[in-house]
């Protein structure tokens, strides 16, 4: 099989999932190639399977990247598919997974037009966009520097960008945050997050903000909260799967459920390419 992993053109260098993803595939049989959603000398058609990888510029313009998306999936198989890239690359899917009964961290939207001071009071919370990857324009505030919070979402929603605004959860400051993998539904492996946020700090202005990763064995909570993210996803648990969980008084809440372009971490987890290769080969079959 010919497999292209999408990334970008910016994102070559960045994304150190590609090369044991690329190995295990080769060591399957398959001919597989990194190359950039955002070339546009690329023939996507003489591929079998597009697999989106590290597309992480495409918060710069999701418009076209949906196109891209739909383009690729009507010339062969693109993985995760059009629909639900679409509904997973806006932050608005939070508000979905909550009204399913997923424990979703709190979330206030705000769409252009709306008074940008209108959310909720909180000791500590961020602001960031709702459509968005990597932490960029994402801020941490405390209630003090609610002001500069507000003046935030204002350059977001004059820029023609919905807001989300979410309290802090501090237990994230000890126990960083569980980000848990899964291939066709079956749970691979599972690594820790330290703190990406500083208090009232600047927001990054790279393609995504430095991770401070280690493997983790994931709780039962965590499991259990997990596969009820999974089991909310339209059209069932795709090929692949990353959800990002916190820590909190009332159990693991969901932070973000990455079925675009996440990261998986391959490194951290001895055989979980394989896993992953072997996902991408029964999916398909079936």
């Amino acid at each position: 099989m010919r497999i292209a992993l999408a990334t970008a053109i910016a994102a070559f260098a960045l994304d150190e999932d590609l090369p044991p993803l690329l190995d295990a595939l080769r060591e399957r049989g398959h001919l597989a190639e990194a190359v950039a959603w955002d070339d546009p000398t690329v023939s996507w058609s003489r591929f079998d399977l597009v697999l989106l990888r590290s597309t992480w510029n495409y918060t710069e313009r999701p418009a076209e990247f949906l196109a891209w998306c739909e383009a690729i999936a009507a010339k062969t198989h693109l993985r995760n598919p059009p629909a639900l890239v679409r509904w997973n690359t806006d932050k608005h899917y939070l508000a979905d997974l909550a009204s399913k009964g997923v424990p979703v961290i709190p979330a206030h939207f705000l769409a252009p037009g709306d008074d940008p001071a209108s959310f909720p009071a909180h000791a500590e919370f961020v602001v960031k966009p709702c459509i968005g990857a990597g932490s960029r324009d994402t801020q941490r505030y405390t209630a003090p520097n609610r002001a500069a919070a507000i003046a935030h979402a204002k350059r977001l929603l004059d820029a023609g960008r919905h807001v989300l605004v979410q309290p802090y959860l501090e237990a994230v400051d000890t126990a960083g945050e569980t980000a848990l993998l899964f291939f066709a539904g079956r749970f691979s492996h599972a690594i820790r997050k330290g703190p990406l946020l500083v208090r009232d700090g600047e927001a990054t202005s790279a393609l995504f903000a430095p991770e401070a990763i280690t493997p983790r064995e994931p709780s039962s909570a965590e499991i259990e909260v997990a596969h009820r993210a999974l089991a909310a996803i339209p059209g069932g648990a795709p090929l692949y799967a990353r959800v990002d969980l916190l820590p909190s008084a009332d159990g693991p809440q969901l932070l973000e459920l990455e079925l675009t372009e996440p990261s998986l971490f391959f490194d951290h987890a001895p055989g979980s390419a394989e896993r992953f290769v072997a996902a991408i080969e029964s999916t398909l079959a079936g």
